[in-house]
């Protein structure tokens, strides 16, 4: 048809140009671009020198990772299986649960792609919203209660939360994982931001037998282009679960070495990483204090990034986006992650050098002042 335009080719030209743009500051997907501890950069390199990736890796993952994921975690018992980042393990999950007739319930805001997944298989999804100081910016067990049901395949809670950075705490879990149990939903806690939360429980401590955890080495070991993630859950879920998987081949051989050694360095490694995305953080509070109509409305966040609105300064999140790009710097527009709160903010990625936080902060008036005055816009995904 004559000038139609693939959803799914423009969205890659969009990304594509982002990645082939010189020098650009990630400041838009939470990704970590503190310089790679040398242990995980050496381990990397012995095994291309190995020539480790001629060959597959077991369907499973390493057993040194999947034994260093559960060990990490703080769940003895359960059983870790190696994925092609967070996302695949939780396709994996949506794929064995979500059929039509059942729903999905997570929150509003949520990471929305198992909103997607959940929807591919039929399943409807519920989005209860959580975009609200008077609810804490935080789902309340009797608001989940009120939206779950007999139908009610997966409770997805996204913990601490992408993008507003809450965490949940210890009673908190318990009481949805006493939800899911009472209605028969599996409790999907999504961890991948758990190593930046102070205080985190994952729900594997409190519900073993009715609960998955997934997790990212993604956001707090850098390792986002590598493509690495896991589920964990106790044995017989465990099983049920591999059923669905499509890593029959195994994760990169590569990423899982540079995984496994990025466990044996953490806590020295995420010393560093939450001093830099800490001062990183006080930073961009300072400067946004600074301008009329901006706030943050969620601090501290327990999340590498924070959210920053706008709506009071006049000014549409993508034109402050589409400002910072031309500078070389991507931030995100709040429309990614939910279309009911998106008009209110952007997200901003806080696990990132310092002078890349130190130029955006240098740049927000003139960039405040440039986006008022913003309304052609390109497509922004």
């Amino acid at each position: 048809m004559s000038g139609y335009q693939s959803a799914a080719l423009v969205r890659n030209r969009y990304f594509d140009e982002l990645s082939a743009t010189p020098g650009l500051y990630w400041l838009g997907q939470n990704t970590n671009h503190i310089e790679t501890h040398p242990a995980v950069r050496e381990a990397m390199l012995r095994s291309i020198e190995a020539g480790e990736f001629n060959a597959y890796a077991p369907p499973l993952g390493f057993g040194a990772l999947r034994a260093a994921i559960v060990a990490d975690l703080g769940t003895p018992g359960a059983e870790a299986l190696v994925t092609e980042g967070g996302v695949n393990a939780l396709a994996m999950i949506c794929r064995a649960r979500c059929k039509p007739g059942t729903t999905l319930v997570t929150t509003d805001p949520t990471w929305k792609w198992p909103c997607l997944f959940a929807r591919q298989q039929g399943a409807n999804v519920i989005e209860i919203p959580i975009y609200d100081p008077a609810c804490n910016y935080r789902l309340t067990p009797e608001a989940l209660k009120a939206n779950v049901d007999e139908r009610t395949a997966i409770i997805y809670l996204v913990d601490p939360n992408n993008p507003l950075g809450i965490r949940y705490t210890r009673e908190e879990i318990e009481s949805f994982a006493a939800i899911a149990r009472d209605c028969g939903a599996l409790l999907v806690h999504d961890c991948t931001y758990r190593d930046f939360a102070d205080g985190h429980t994952p729900a594997l401590h409190v519900a073993p037998k009715g609960s998955v955890v997934s997790t990212s080495f993604s956001k707090w070991l850098g390792l986002a282009g590598l493509r690495i993630g896991a589920l964990v859950a106790a044995s017989d879920l465990f099983e049920e679960l591999a059923q669905t998987s499509t890593s029959v081949l195994g994760a990169s051989v590569i990423a899982q070495r540079a995984a496994q050694a990025g466990l044996s360095v953490k806590a020295e490694w995420m010393k560093k990483v939450r001093s830099t995305d800490r001062a990183n953080k006080a930073m961009i509070q300072e400067a946004a204090a600074a301008i009329d109509g901006l706030a943050m409305p969620i601090m501290p966040s327990h999340g590498n990034f924070l959210v920053l609105e706008t709506i009071a300064a006049g000014i549409r999140p993508e034109a402050l986006v589409e400002c910072y790009r031309r500078q070389g710097i991507m931030i995100r527009q709040g429309t990614y992650h939910t279309q009911r709160f998106g008009d209110r903010f952007v997200k901003i990625s806080t696990s990132v050098p310092q002078p890349w936080v130190e130029k955006f902060c240098t740049l927000l008036p003139e960039m405040v002042a440039q986006a008022r005055t913003l309304n052609d816009l390109p497509p922004q995904f």
